[in-house]
């Protein structure tokens, strides 16, 4: 029964991370039609890239045995936010442009070098020890990355730009992976999507104290992007 639970969770994580992973398409839409990345933060999209690609790795299972449903998922994962960053570099300004890159080539590199390391210098638990703990690390700093947002929100008392679906989703694909890590006793796991748990929850606790304060949407689409349609503009059907 507890294998089936298992399972059952990572399945629920699966799906709950596709869907972390793609709501920030309303976001790069908005993006792509203003020619702008207006004050949206390119570092959550860079930093889940990072954690996607060592968590594909980490689950592997000549890394780690019993977590191919991470590395599927995280593989997914890490295709759609090089699409993301790509589409952010070469719409952001100079400046941000700039950092963007260089935190891109961060990552690849730390990656290339952990995979490097764990094929030919590591075997067994040293191998999964430092794959899981570099996994867990990222982990938690891309959690922790929307802080800035978080920071801008409690600042400007307005969550126009923190995104309600990708907080929502953040939370339930953290907590999903929570008790996959849990039941799979894998503190690898379940540590770090703990600390991704409680910071979701705070991120939808400041969306409900300011959602009343999400300035003013130009269009439906831009309504969708922060979790609600404007309820009186009329649909297509309706017309």
């Amino acid at each position: 029964m507890e294998n089936v639970a298992h399972f059952l969770f990572g399945i629920f994580g699966n799906v709950f991370a596709m869907f972390l992973f793609l709501s920030p398409a309303i976001t790069f839409f908005r993006i792509i039609k203003n020619r702008s990345t207006e004050k949206f933060s390119g570092i959550p999209y860079v930093m889940t890239l990072l954690n996607c690609l060592l968590s594909a790795w980490y689950g592997l299972p000549f890394v780690s045995p019993n977590n191919l449903l991470v590395s599927t998922i995280n593989g997914a994962g890490a295709g759609t936010e090089i699409v993301y960053v790509l589409i952010f570099i070469t719409l952001a300004p100079k400046k941000e442009k700039v950092k963007i890159i260089g935190l891109f080539s961060a990552v690849l590199i730390v990656f290339l070098v952990v995979v490097v390391v764990s094929l030919f210098a590591l075997r067994d638990y040293p191998r999964k020890l430092l794959c899981g703990l570099l996994a867990s690390i990222f982990s938690v700093v891309m959690y922790s990355s929307p802080f800035s947002i978080m920071r801008l929100a409690i600042r400007t008392r307005s969550v126009e730009f923190m995104p309600f679906f990708l907080s929502l989703f953040m939370f339930l694909c953290a907590a999903s992976f929570f008790v996959f890590g849990l039941l799979g006793r894998d503190p690898f796991i379940a540590v770090p999507n703990g600390v991704g748990s409680a910071l979701g929850a705070m991120q939808l606790t400041l969306y409900s104290v300011y959602r009343e304060n999400r300035g003013t949407p130009k269009t439906e689409e831009e309504a969708l992007e922060m979790g609600e349609a404007n309820q009186n503009v009329p649909t297509k059907e309706a017309i």
